[in-house]
């Protein structure tokens, strides 16, 4: 622990007792969008596919393997994806498709533990450190559900095996697609040592860049930071990232974990401020967002908008409808209608935004699985 840091703030200090250390399971679906159609339509398979909308203001939801070889990503503007990819295939997004294989996969969650915590409809964190069937090996429970996954939805998943859900999650993307990785205990602090910070979770281009600056580009370069550095040069951040560099995470797997807000946000790589681009660059936010509603089967009442100007400063905007049972902003048009009123009435902007972010809030109380967060610009809240 750093001298100059007290021990009641010695962010590596367990915040809960771990009670011994976990068998923890991350599994994330390879490409889980497009493979689902790819299955559903043998013509797509082997081909670059993308979920979402074709026109010039639709964005991509879901890339295939295929198509990712070609630089094309989810959250990225159709247009660009078209134009890396010339021979790229779009199809419309089927969400009922997706929540069915999705239940289909809680099952076999299920089957080996009670302990799982979705993040999304294609991925989830599961404490198997006494799991059901008594098998007792987190690998080979792993191995398992794998196979089980790809008989039931002849789909594939990709696992990572380790003590704590911040190892694991790294795992699980290490050998992508359909792959597993394990981190035994002893070995977390060493395989974080070797990683580029980009694949710190939560470590953006921003901050990438800034770390670069401060001659950080490994997870060795930001262990050898001490705390005190840290804060001075990122703040709340700090802590997280110094225990991130240890392989440190006490969070325990919570398997009724209900969200207050899901929505997304979105930083230029230069600031606007005019009328017609700002209403654009809102069609693409509640594009993407509402797919990240829809996975989380969310639905709520209250719409925020959020603007982030040049100098910084940050206002919000925002507008509920009445709490009557039955009445929600369920669908994509009504949260899209009352995005473009808050929009409306913020105009006209008294500088240019850096900044531009959409939240549905006031959710319905029964239990909503967090959508994760995406690798793309476009983040949640």
């Amino acid at each position: 622990m750093p001298q100059d840091t007290p021990a009641t703030e010695d962010p590596a200090r367990p915040e809960e007792d771990s009670g011994g250390l976990r068998k923890i399971i991350h599994v994330d679906m390879d490409a889980f969008f497009a493979s689902v159609e790819q299955r559903d339509n043998p013509e797509l398979r082997g081909k670059p596919v993308a979920v979402g909308g074709a026109s010039g203001r639709g964005v991509v939801a879901a890339a295939s393997y295929e198509a990712r070889r070609f630089g094309v990503r989810s959250a990225m503007p159709s247009v660009t994806a078209k134009r890396l990819c010339p021979d790229l295939v779009f199809v419309k997004s089927r969400f009922e498709a997706y929540r069915e294989a999705s239940r289909q996969i809680r099952a076999v969650f299920d089957h080996h533990t009670p302990l799982v915590e979705p993040l999304s409809l294609d991925e989830a964190f599961l404490d198997v450190t006494e799991d059901r069937l008594g098998i007792g090996s987190a690998t080979r429970i792993a191995e398992l559900i794998r196979q089980e996954i790809r008989a039931k939805t002849q789909l594939t998943a990709s696992a990572g095996v380790s003590y704590n859900k911040f190892l694991a999650k790294l795992a699980s993307d290490q050998n992508k697609p359909d792959g597993l990785c394990v981190i035994r205990p002893g070995e977390g602090a060493a395989f974080v040592a070797g990683l580029p910070i980009r694949r710190f979770h939560g470590v953006g281009p921003k901050a990438e860049e800034k770390m670069k600056r401060l001659g950080i580009e490994t997870g060795a370069d930001l262990a050898a930071k001490d705390i005190a550095f840290l804060r001075a040069h990122f703040g709340s951040f700090a802590d997280y990232l110094f225990r991130a560099a240890r392989g440190i995470d006490l969070r325990p797997v919570r398997p009724h974990r209900v969200r207050k807000s899901v929505g997304g946000e979105r930083t230029f790589s230069q600031d606007i401020g005019e009328a017609a681009a700002l209403r654009e660059t809102l069609e693409e936010i509640v594009d993407i967002v509402w797919e990240r509603i829809e996975r989380a089967e969310a639905r709520g009442r209250t719409v925020t908008l959020k603007l982030k100007y040049t100098d910084f400063r940050i206002n919000t905007r925002a507008k509920s409808i009445p709490a009557r049972p039955g009445l929600w902003i369920a669908d994509k048009p009504h949260f899209a209608r009352v995005s473009r009123e808050l929009l409306e009435e913020a105009l006209p902007l008294p500088m240019p935004i850096r900044l531009m972010g959409l939240t549905l809030s006031n959710l319905d109380r029964g239990e909503i699985a967090e959508p994760h967060r995406d690798e793309a610009q476009l983040s949640l809240l």
